[in-house]
């Protein structure tokens, strides 16, 4: 009803002036209203203030300035306008008592519509069985009360025991992001998808305060103290609470293959480095898009560094308590994105490619209205201010700055601590690309060598290939995955695939 009443008042607005002219045009308005919403939407489109146009009058042309496209739509962003722009929308903010995305998309705009992609919004589980596979979906308890929703492919669709094979791997997303992330691409492209297929038992993590886990045992989720964690806190508890699950119904003999991406990355840095037993109960680190040092990040983050020593200040900026949830703005776009024909002003709104970057080549357009059901996940927006925190102090690798007094009362000492790298003694290998945003060469380069037991650095053989792409880009399984599954396989006595497995990965 709510859409109904909005298209009558716009329709009744741009006309009451001219009433003489459109007067054969009422009735037609009247009609329509009583139709379907696809026909008020034609209506709209037609004959007033479609709903396209209004996103391409108030979002589009500031935001795709803001990214630097063209109308090719394959020009480079141009880092000294990114950075004017974004600052424009810090200012703004300041200004308006905003946050920054209230800058960037102002209006909220909520409208129901009939979803011809039953998919878009499916959890991570149903997205699993609606492609057959296998899926589970366990509930986990931290050491610090908050609950977790991890999710599992048990065994390959086509296993004909229905046993889970000992071979287990544990993927972990990045900041704002979820489970889901590992399998928006799909069957053929989603990582989860192609461990499963090659015989791993593969879990998907979920960090407290995104879709899967918004739950504390004492704490509501819209208080200061059920936001008030960073990574730092992830490591220390939920990622801990994770394996430990896993172990628990696994046997505590299994030894578990960890792949992070991002803010996954930097969790399990931080945990090895500050619980050394986890490096003995792991079998090895693979490190997509890696996140440690910063000093060389071309994201619109480095904006906010500056801001990091006014922690309330920043909060206030960025939300005080979650950075950018899934919000009504970004499920109304997933409904609507297949009906854009310009899809970069959807794109942009969406907070993990402001802050990562965007490869149009890489990019598989028919995901996006399934990635905005899913991104933003929801994140702290601490866990923001402690990345920016570490841009400020020389792109240190530290724990959380609490300010001199703080910090003296939480670690004894005026500045925080740097996570000591040098403890990590599990097998690592690196990922990463040059054209990353957040992970630059210089800083995954830096954290190569004070690794006490690499495996690998591998650079993906792409120029163009950013942050995002180690999840959604068409090449990512030739150029990243079957690399990935032959360091998988290295180290172990006996061959991880058969015959036909092996031949699949082949064929990546």
């Amino acid at each position: 009803m709510k859409l109904l009443w909005l298209v009558l008042f716009i329709s009744l607005s741009q006309f009451q002036h001219a009433e003489s002219r459109y007067t054969s045009w009422f009735p037609n308005v009247v009609d329509t209203v009583t139709n379907k919403t696809a026909q008020i939407t034609n209506y709209v489109r037609e004959k007033g203030r479609s709903i396209k146009n209004f996103y391409v009058e108030n979002v589009r042309n500031k935001i795709t300035n803001y990214l630097g496209f063209e109308k090719d739509n394959s020009k480079v962003p141009d880092q000294t306008r990114l950075k004017r722009k974004f600052s424009g929308y810090v200012s703004d903010a300041q200004t308006n008592d905003n946050s920054i995305f209230d800058s960037i998309a102002p209006v909220q705009m909520e409208h129901k519509c009939s979803d011809e992609d039953p998919t878009i919004h499916m959890t991570t589980p149903q997205l699993l069985a609606y492609h057959g596979y296998p899926a589970e979906a366990h509930t986990v308890v931290t050491d610090d009360g908050y609950i977790l929703t991890i999710h599992r492919i048990p065994y390959s669709k086509n296993s004909h025991d229905k046993v889970s094979p000992r071979k287990t791997v544990l993927l972990h997303h990045g900041l704002l992001g979820s489970s889901a992330d590992w399998i928006i691409a799909g069957p053929q492209k989603g990582l989860g998808y192609i461990l499963s297929d090659v015989g791993y038992d593969v879990w998907f993590a979920n960090v407290r305060g995104n879709t899967y886990s918004r739950a504390h045992v004492s704490r509501n989720v819209d208080t200061f103290a059920f936001w008030n964690f960073t990574f730092h806190d992830v490591s220390q508890h939920d990622l801990p609470a994770v394996i430990d699950h896993i172990m628990q119904i696994k046997g505590w003999d299994v030894k578990i293959n960890y792949i992070g991406h991002s803010m996954g990355t930097t969790v399990l840095f931080a945990l090895l480095s500050t619980k050394p037993q986890y490096n003995k109960i792991l079998r090895a680190g693979f490190a997509l898009a890696p996140v440690a040092y910063m000093t060389d990040i071309k994201s619109p983050i480095k904006l906010l560094a500056k801001f990091s020593n006014n922690i309330e200040y920043l909060m206030k900026l960025l939300g005080a308590n979650e950075f950018l949830p899934q919000n009504a703005v970004l499920r109304w776009l997933s409904k609507h994105a297949c009906e854009i024909n310009h899809y970069e002003e959807v794109l942009c709104e969406n907070s993990m490619f402001v802050l990562c970057g965007h490869d149009p080549k890489q990019f598989n357009k028919t995901l996006l209205p399934l990635i905005l059901g899913h991104v933003p996940a929801g994140a702290s927006t601490r866990t923001l201010v402690h990345y920016a925190q570490e841009i400020r102090n020389d792109g240190k690798f530290q724990q959380f700055d609490y300010g001199t007094e703080g910090n003296l009362q939480q670690y004894g000492e005026p500045i925080p601590p740097e996570y000591p790298l040098h403890k990590i003694t599990l097998p690592i290998a690196l990922f990463s690309s040059d054209n990353d945003w957040l992970a630059s060469e210089i800083d995954v380069s830096n954290l190569y060598v004070q690794l006490v037991n690499p495996i690998e650095h591998y650079i993906v053989p792409l120029k163009t290939f950013n942050h995002i792409d180690f999840l959604w880009a068409v090449d990512a399984p030739s150029l990243v995955y079957k690399k990935l599954l032959q360091l998988l396989e290295e180290g172990v006595s006996e061959p991880y695939y058969s015959i036909t497995n092996v031949n699949s990965i082949n064929s990546l």
